[in-house]
């Protein structure tokens, strides 16, 4: 590793709803250069204050994490394949922007169904410009996984957010593998990757949950010759190996002293596949947690997503007493799928079990709003990766949640939220809750905001555009 004057580093492997908007203002912009972005958002302020109960039926997007590797995948198959119920959030529109750099044909019909002509494994082509990730983590650490089995060469910048958050988890593997890399100080980006021709297969042991990472070396994997394998202590969420061996990889995955070991064998031939994403439980978890919360609500969310992996917010949330059915439980796209009806219901303080964070870790910020209003002490531990998401989610939601009238104590680790017993929070309507450019933290407060008196205002809404576009509306309709 030799750090440059520059600041890069180079390392080369070895009661009703009310939304009350603010004229939108200019953000103030970073200086375009290395190590640094210029964050083109437009900051919009919303009041959310006391809804009506939440009633009917609503669907939410399409699952974030699913449809951002059907795109990639579909990329990397030769022939056609379709997607349908894609997520059409920034941060998925990210990773299709890359991929038609990388050579695929993408199109849009007007129906919502989604056409990828792949490029072919080990046929990308080389980007003629940067590859401008906005905020999306995914679209950043899979992608260089792609680029770094093959003989190209790609930069990646991002917004402020996602140019303060660490890349070097997936530098170390991938530079194992023999790929080079120069990155802006600290591991961010901007950061340019070049790949090894031929990469060198590795068996990498993860030194923190993460599923990006997992993804990232698998993906490497794919056009590496022989066997690359990934060790995983604990269990993340799974959807990269189930739908590799969907589109052909040759994927084994397996069990030794006690840690899931994961194997790709290199130099796959991908074939294409009709992809059917189903509702994102991360989307899913605001509702769920809002219509639990909101006195008299009785609302069916249709066809979320129940991986395993992904379902932890909903044991918790039974844990703590709350009412919510899975109706028609079935298979889509090999993912498990139910409808949701959730039922309004008091909620008591619970120690939450550290080893569930992987299978919700996304999902911690709408519950510490809805430990805000259960009866006693809900405590957390063990949640580190969240001091690095979009924002430190564990710091930001401390503040934005003590600003509102809940009792939060922050631990480096963790929060210790004293519930108000059901009692409506007392709100912020005259001071701006501050998000830091983070999708869930809006959302998160919104949700507060339906069980506040003097509502919450929320300083920026328009982070939710890269994963929930349709948030507003959907929140609207079911408070009506």
């Amino acid at each position: 590793m030799r750090k440059f004057a520059s600041g890069c580093v180079r390392i080369v492997g070895s009661g009703k709803l009310f939304i009350k908007s603010v004229r939108p203002r200019a953000r103030r912009a970073l200086p375009e250069a290395q190590g640094a972005v210029k964050d083109r958002r437009l900051m919009t302020s919303h009041t959310f204050a006391a809804a009506n109960p939440l009633r009917g039926t609503i669907r939410v997007p399409g699952d974030k994490s699913i449809s951002h590797r059907a795109l990639m995948f579909s990329g990397l198959a030769v022939g056609q394949s379709r997607i349908t119920g894609l997520l059409e959030g920034e941060d998925v529109l990210a990773t299709a922007a890359a991929m038609r750099q990388f050579g695929a044909d993408i199109i849009r019909a007007d129906d919502g169904t989604w056409t990828v002509h792949g490029a072919g494994l080990g046929s990308l082509l080389e980007p003629k410009s940067a590859l401008d990730m906005g905020n999306s983590g995914t679209s950043t650490r899979l992608l260089m996984g792609l680029v770094a089995s093959h003989a190209i060469t790609a930069t990646f910048i991002g917004d402020a957010s996602l140019s303060g958050r660490p890349m070097g988890r997936v530098i170390d593997p991938l530079s194992q593998m023999g790929a080079g890399i120069e990155a802006s100080g600290g591991g961010t980006l901007p950061l340019m990757l070049r790949g090894a021709s031929p990469a060198v297969p590795i068996t990498y042991r993860l030194p923190v949950a993460s599923a990006q990472v997992k993804s990232a070396v698998l993906l490497a994997g794919l056009n590496t010759p022989g066997i690359t394998r990934v060790i995983e202590p604990v269990p993340t969420r799974d959807h990269t190996e189930r739908m590799l061996t969907g589109f052909g990889a040759r994927l084994e995955v397996g069990e030794e002293n006690g840690e899931k070991v994961i194997a790709i064998h290199g130099e796959a031939d991908l074939k294409p596949m009709d992809v059917v994403v189903p509702g994102d439980p991360s989307s899913a978890a605001f509702f769920m947690v809002a219509a639990t919360l909101v006195p008299g609500s009785d609302l069916t969310i249709l066809n979320v997503g129940l991986n395993p992996t992904r379902a932890g917010l909903l044991a918790v949330l039974r844990q703590m007493g709350a009412d919510i059915t899975e109706v028609d439980a079935r298979e889509v796209g090999g993912e498990p799928v139910a409808d949701l009806r959730v039922r309004h219901a008091a909620l008591t303080g619970i120690d939450v079990d550290p080893a569930i964070a992987p299978s919700m870790i996304d999902e911690f910020p709408v519950l510490f709003v809805a430990a805000a209003l259960a009866s006693g002490t809900t405590r957390t531990s063990g949640l580190e990766e969240l001091r690095v998401k979009e924002s430190d989610r564990l710091s930001t939601m401390a503040t934005a949640l003590s600003s509102v009238g809940a009792r939060v104590e922050e631990h480096e680790d963790g929060l210790t939220i004293h519930g108000t017993g059901g009692e409506p929070l007392r709100g912020s309507a005259n001071a701006r809750v501050k998000t830091m450019l983070d999708h869930r933290i809006a959302m998160s407060m919104a949700v507060a905001g339906l069980v506040s008196r003097d509502g919450v205002s929320v300083d920026d809404t328009s982070p939710i555009n890269t994963s929930f576009p349709t948030f507003m509306g959907l929140l609207a309709e079911a408070a009506a």
